[in-house]
């Protein structure tokens, strides 16, 4: 049986399909198990494989999702993570999938190759609970699998763009950017690879570095939006190297998954 922590949230809701229960405060579709990062573990007898992709920060941000409170922050995210591992230890779970993140790494310069070789070195409190939990994770008698993930993006009513193209739209100020970015059916396409794996250690899961110029010269032809995108950024970037899931057969979507989404995310 495959549990899935955070199934209602912006990454946990591509991965719902995956899973045979959900754990959490809102019951999705499907068999159920009350659960809270800040509460006791649930029940985890009779399960196989978790997904824990649960993470509790303030609305739209993870860098800086502590807010004002970062005891908080971290009594959700670490203390309630570390719970939630080891009572899946107890209850004999074999393997355990986390959702971490490439931040585990941003204590590192700009343009620095990211291997999953590479030791982690994390500068933000977000980066420092990733690693953490990690770590955690590895010291435990069963298979965990950190999936260090970048930027997820994808439809949905909420999903992580929106406000980049309203403000686009609207003719205000735009930053020239770029950043590495994954598409959520192609991260739940790596978790699916994984499922079976009985090796741990960490997993990089990453496929475009967009800049916005790109993007938003997308969005222009698509909308016929009269403004003209951000200039292309010049600013070296991290990219994560794959190759624990290439050497699976992942084949993320690349530009193409990108463009059939667009029009979709843009009435979202």
């Amino acid at each position: 049986m495959i549990a899935l922590t955070g199934a209602t949230g912006l990454v946990g809701r591509w991965l719902l399909p995956l899973a045979d229960l959900t754990l959490g405060r809102t019951a999705g579709p499907g068999p159920h198990r009350p659960y809270d990062l800040t509460g006791p573990a649930p029940d985890l007898h009779g399960i196989t494989t978790l997904i824990h992709a649960a993470f509790s920060h303030v609305p739209g941000k993870y860098r800086g999702g502590e807010g004002d409170d970062p005891q908080g922050f971290l009594s959700a995210n670490l203390d309630g993570t570390r719970r939630l591992f080891d009572a899946a230890a107890d209850a004999g779970v074999e393997r355990i999938l986390f959702l971490s993140s490439r931040a585990v790494f941003d204590g590192l310069p700009p343009g620095t190759p990211l291997p999953e070789t590479r030791p982690p070195e994390a500068r933000s409190l977000y980066g420092q609970v990733k690693l953490q939990a990690e770590e955690h994770l590895a010291t435990l008698p069963l298979t965990g699998l950190s999936l260090r993930a970048t930027g997820i993006y994808g439809p949905g009513a909420d999903h992580k763009l929106q406000g980049l193209f309203a403000d686009y739209l609207a003719g205000r100020p735009v930053a020239p950017r770029r950043a590495t970015e994954v598409h959520g059916a192609d991260l739940a396409a790596a978790v699916r690879l994984l499922l079976t794996e009985t090796t741990g250690g960490p997993v990089h899961v990453s496929d475009l570095l967009l800049d916005r110029h790109d993007l938003l010269a997308e969005v222009k032809r698509l909308t016929g939006c009269p403004h003209p995108p951000p200039p292309r950024a010049t600013d070296p970037v991290s990219a994560l190297e794959c190759d624990r899931l290439t050497a699976l057969g992942w084949q993320p979507g690349g530009m193409a998954r990108l463009r059939a989404d667009l029009p979709s995310m843009l009435v979202a």
